[in-house]
Parts: structure tokens; C-alpha cells; sequence
């Protein structure tokens, strides 16, 4: 059996103009199922910014009128490939996998007017307007992923400060200059 086949590997690549096809064309299909439930899709996550290696898996951050009937949806979003985690360690949330191993996408759905939705357009916003922070952002994915090639809770530990300080950066940028990322139209 093929080695791959049973652990997740960590692996950052070059930023491939696909991935926001990729987000377009997952979009469709999660608004075909969760249809008037859907405030908003957005594509988030490191594949979301220009120009920066990512881990070639799609982040898609999804609001909704009321989580709790997201629950409702686990067999028809198990339909189209996902793997409902609930919760998964953040209250509010609800998060599906696309691919156990070899995995292609990430959903992250919450209720509309939860402030993790805004952290996460934030932290794109940022990156994308501080191309040198998202450079170094780059650099330590690149080291981590090196570092834990076998251990995807290692890599994800290891960028959770320096998130949480482009976290802080944003909001101070976001008040200076006034922006409202939860304000924005559908992504795409």
C-alpha cells in the first residue's frame, strides 16, 4: 500500500492561478446545496492570496442565516465529497474536508455576524496589501512544511503566532484606513 495513502503530508507549492476556479466551481456546488441558508461564499486561506506558496487545499469560509440547520445538510455535502467534522475545536463553527488524506478543501461555515468571518477576510485583505508580510508568511510555511512534512498539527502550531500578529496588524490597518472586509460582495 502506498505509503502517501495513509498519512496527510505537508506540502507548500508555488500559487497556481487554478485555485480560484477551484473556489468558484466548489462554491457552485455548496450553493446548490445549502441555497437560501448562504449569506455569503468567500475563498480564504493561503491559496486565496497572489502570489504565495500554499498548501494546494482550498479554504472556503461560508456564512450562513442560522448554523444550527447546517447539520441538516452532512449527507447531501457527503454527496459532493465532504467529511463533516461539526465543531472540529471552534464553537460556532461548522467545518467539512474534502479528501481524508490527499485532501483538496477546506469549508468553513458560520453564522452570519460571527467575528471569525471577518478575522479571515482581514487576514486576506492584509496579506494581499502587505506583499512583504505575505512574503515572510511564505517563508515560514516553507520552513514548517520542511520541518513537519509528517505532522500537520506541528506545521499548524508553528504558524499560530505569527498569524495572531498579522491578526493584530490587521485590525490597527483596518481602522486606519477604514476598510470593512465583512462588508465586501461575494468573492470571485
Amino acid at each position: 500500500m502506498n505509503e502517501k495513502a495513509n498519512i496527510r503530508i505537508v506540502e507548500v507549492v508555488p500559487h497556481n492561478p487554478l485555485w480560484e476556479k477551484q473556489f468558484l466551481f466548489e462554491a457552485e456546488n455548496i450553493k446548490n446545496i445549502l441555497k437560501d441558508q448562504i449569506v455569503n461564499i468567500h475563498h480564504i486561506g493561503s491559496t486565496s492570496i497572489p502570489g504565495i506558496y500554499a498548501k494546494p487545499i482550498i479554504d472556503i469560509l461560508v456564512e450562513v442565516q442560522n448554523i444550527d440547520k447546517v447539520d441538516d445538510y452532512n449527507e447531501e455535502m457527503s454527496i459532493i465529497g465532504y467529511i463533516s467534522r461539526g465543531e472540529w475545536g471552534i464553537s460556532g463553527r461548522r467545518y467539512f474536508i474534502k479528501g481524508l488524506y490527499e485532501r483538496t478543501h477546506h469549508v468553513h461555515i458560520y453564522q452570519k455576524g460571527d467575528s471569525e468571518i471577518n478575522r479571515h477576510l482581514l487576514f486576506k485583505d492584509y496579506m494581499i496589501n502587505h506583499p512583504e508580510e505575505a512574503k515572510q508568511y511564505e517563508n515560514l510555511k516553507k520552513m514548517l512544511a520542511n520541518k513537519y512534512r509528517y505532522n500537520p498539527a506541528a506545521y499548524i502550531d508553528g504558524k499560530d503566532e505569527f498569524i495572531k500578529d498579522i491578526d493584530r496588524k490587521a485590525l490597527k490597518w483596518k481602522r486606519k484606513s477604514g476598510i470593512d472586509s465583512a462588508q465586501r460582495s461575494e468573492d470571485g
